[in-house]
Parts: structure tokens; C-alpha cells; sequence
């Protein structure tokens, strides 16, 4: 094996009372490159899709085009960029081409101006294709940023389809109150992208810097994590918790092993996965209940096909009292992500009308916060269980705050577990 990727597992509970029913066990993971990729600088291929309309005039689109112009002084000639705008007609203002000249590539974004509908669908189309000339030789991104509502959001969700079965991460972003996250949050999820809510247009510029730097440190490739599991285990979820929660789908292998689509992974961030097991009674003892395989290529060293390996063990003890001891910082994200799922489920109880119980789990996850320590959301979701209490809805800047909040309160500190 190269040794261009690592992981760590980590037990929320390091001995398990050998009881007469089954128990959960939660495992933390980190997949992660290593040293042997850190001089590694992959070619990037990035297609922004921005929202000119109306409604974005003044602050919003001066951020726009400053947050551009800073993403294109990253990039070099070894990279490729493409700019789409929109209202309610497209227009392809860059097409595809090497970044040699930055300074002229500026000037072209400095006249981007606002006036017109929103229409996203046509100019994601046009984003598309303008990508797709260099896909195969570069790490590619569709950026689309928009800040209304827009006709045509089916067509949206076939093209999301369309990007995600040729594998370019669509990172769909909304600025302001007034657009449709749940349409931008399937879009993205639909793609293996990630979507983003910005009240203040001013944190533009810090995302596009973020996303460009992330894409040119995304140095392995098409990596598939596999769990292979024993008999009397089964797997309850799989939650991706760094660097947002998400909860990851996953497909049967065969009857005992599943896989789950990692995709990219940055050399400068680690991937944090949270496995909820479901274990059948064990006699005291120590078991190796499973194993993960994760399988992936570093094109840029030739790497094709690789694999790492880390083997689940669990121990089981006859004195229950020995078995009391857990590690503080995986419980804790444990309740992060609990958070998140009531959360989650308050909107859908919401959606169906049912009042009482979005208040409910609102209220549950609320206490998850505080005693995290994120007083800010918290507040925030006190605030709108108080605006469904008055009027049966919640504001929709509160929503969205909510909706995208919730989802990053795992941070590096969360995860820098001591090594016994």
C-alpha cells in the first residue's frame, strides 16, 4: 500500500456491557490524505454561475464581483475558469480558458451589471457545457450563487441530475431571504455538492477564496469507503460530520458489506464520519465486528486503485460497572447530530402542519444547543418556536439560519480526540 491516506477510528464507549439485548455502539472516523500528498497541486476547472437579476443590485452584486475577481487571483494557468450570468436570458460571459491573463479576466467581471428576472436553469445549462470542456483532466466545480426565486426549478433538478451522474459537485449558494433552499439543497445534494446560506453578502468573498483553495487541495480521488460487518451487526446510519453534517446514503455490496461515495478528499481538511451500529448480545470478550476499506487514485502520482484499511474491534465486560466510561468528545457530537436530525424533522413535522410537534422537537434541540454551547443558533430557534407559537410559520431568514446552522457546529477543536 502507498500510504496516501489514513484513518483513525475512535469508540464513544471503549468497553460495552455484555447485556442480554442488543446496544448501539457509535464509531468516529477520520479518513484523511497524508504527508505523502502534501506537495501534490491538482488543476482546477471552475464554472461560476452568477445571478445579475434586479434584485441583486447594490451590495449584493459588488460582493459578487469582488468575491470573483479574488477567486480568479488563486488560480493560474494550469487552471480553468468559465462565467455564466443570469436574469431571466443567460449569457456565457467567459467561456472556458486557461487563466493567463487575471487582470483582463477582472475586467470582464468588473461589468457585470444587475437588471432583469431570475431564470437559473438556461445559464446552469451553458455552466455545463463550458465545464465539461476540460473534465476530464482537471478537478471541476459549478459555483452557482442566486438570491430569488426562480421559474423552472424541475428543469433545475434534471440538470442537478444530469451533473451529478457525470460527477461535478455543484455548490449551489443563496444570498439574502428570498430564494427557495430546499430547491438549492436538493440541487446540491443531488450532485455531491454542498449548499450554502448567506445573510450577509460581505462573507461572499471568504466562500468563493474557501471553495477555490479547497478544490486545488482536493488531491485524492474517487475514493469508495466499503463496511464490511459480522453477523449480529447491523448499521443503523452513517453521518458525515466534518466538515458539515450530512447524513451519507449508502448501497449494498453484498448481504454483509455496504459502500458509501466519498468522493474527493483535501489534503489540508479531514473527512469526519460518525457510524451508528446496532450490536447483538456478546460474551465478554474482544471482537473484530468489522472492517472499512476505503479505496481511491491520486492521479497526479499515478496512484490508481489504492486501498487502506482499519479493523472495528469492540470488547465486551461481564462487570457493567467497568463499562461506564465514554469519550466526551464523540458523545458530544453525537448530540450535535441529534440536533441537526430534530431539527430536520421540526420542518418536516412543520411542512405536514403538525404544530405541536415541530414545537416539540424545535424546543428538544434547542436544550441539545445550549448545553453545546452554540447560544447563537439556539437563541435563533427559540426565537422562531415563538414566531410558530404566534403565527404557525417561521420567518424565512430564521429558517434558512436554521436549516444551514445546525449543520456546522462540528469543529476541528470537536474532533482532536487524545490518543491513548
Amino acid at each position: 500500500m502507498s500510504g496516501e491516506v489514513h484513518m483513525n477510528g475512535t469508540l464513544a464507549r471503549p468497553l460495552l456491557p455484555a447485556l442480554p439485548s442488543p446496544q448501539v455502539a457509535y464509531l468516529l472516523l477520520e479518513v484523511s490524505p497524508t504527508a505523502v500528498v502534501a506537495n501534490v497541486q491538482t488543476p482546477v476547472n471552475v464554472g461560476f454561475v452568477l445571478d445579475r437579476s434586479g434584485s441583486m443590485k447594490g451590495d449584493k452584486i459588488r460582493c459578487v464581483r469582488d468575491a470573483t475577481q479574488l477567486a480568479l487571483s488563486l488560480m493560474g494557468p494550469q487552471d480553468t475558469v468559465s462565467v455564466v450570468t443570469f436574469d431571466h436570458r443567460r449569457e456565457v460571459l467567459i467561456p472556458a480558458q486557461s487563466v493567463q491573463n487575471v487582470a483582463d479576466l477582472q475586467r470582464q467581471i468588473a461589468r457585470i451589471k444587475d437588471g432583469g428576472g431570475t431564470k437559473i436553469a438556461p445559464a446552469l445549462e451553458s455552466a455545463l457545457q463550458e465545464v465539461r470542456k476540460q473534465a476530464a483532466s482537471a478537478i471541476s466545480r459549478l459555483i452557482l450563487l442566486t438570491d430569488g426565486q426562480t421559474e423552472g426549478e424541475r428543469d433545475c433538478l434534471s440538470l442537478a441530475d444530469m451533473i451529478g451522474q457525470i460527477g461535478i459537485p455543484l455548490t449551489a449558494l443563496g444570498v439574502g431571504d428570498d430564494w427557495n433552499e430546499d430547491l438549492l439543497i436538493d440541487m446540491a445534494n443531488r450532485t455531491g455538492g454542498v449548499a450554502e446560506y448567506f445573510r450577509n453578502p460581505h462573507d461572499i468573498a471568504a466562500f468563493f477564496q474557501g471553495a477555490v483553495q479547497q478544490a486545488q487541495s482536493a488531491v485524492v480521488q474517487n475514493a469508495e469507503l466499503t463496511l464490511r460487518l459480522v453477523q449480529g451487526v447491523t448499521p443503523r446510519s452513517i453521518w458525515q460530520v466534518a466538515p458539515l453534517i450530512q447524513q451519507m446514503s449508502y448501497r449494498p455490496v453484498d448481504d454483509r458489506s455496504l459502500g458509501v461515495s466519498l468522493g474527493e478528499l483535501s489534503k489540508d481538511a479531514k473527512r469526519v464520519l460518525l457510524f451508528e451500529l446496532l450490536v447483538d448480545p456478546r460474551q465478554p470478550g474482544q471482537y473484530r465486528i468489522g472492517q472499512i476499506e476505503v479505496n481511491y487514485n491520486v492521479p497526479q502520482l499515478n496512484v490508481s486503485n489504492e486501498k487502506t484499511r482499519y479493523d472495528v474491534v469492540l470488547s465486551f465486560v461481564a462487570d457493567p460497572a467497568q463499562a461506564t466510561g465514554v469519550v466526551p468528545q464523540v458523545m458530544n457530537i453525537v448530540e450535535k447530530v441529534s440536533a441537526h436530525k430534530l431539527q430536520t424533522r421540526a420542518l418536516e413535522d412543520l411542512s405536514a402542519g403538525n404544530v405541536a410537534a415541530a414545537t416539540q422537537k424545535l424546543q428538544g434541540a434547542v436544550t441539545r444547543l445550549l448545553n453545546q454551547g452554540e447560544v447563537e443558533l439556539a437563541q435563533t430557534m427559540q426565537d422562531e418556536i415563538t414566531n410558530i407559537q404566534q403565527g404557525g410559520q417561521m420567518s424565512s431568514a430564521g429558517q434558512k439560519t436554521i436549516k444551514f446552522g445546525t449543520r456546522k457546529t462540528v469543529r476541528l477543536s470537536d474532533i482532536d480526540i487524545p490518543q491513548g
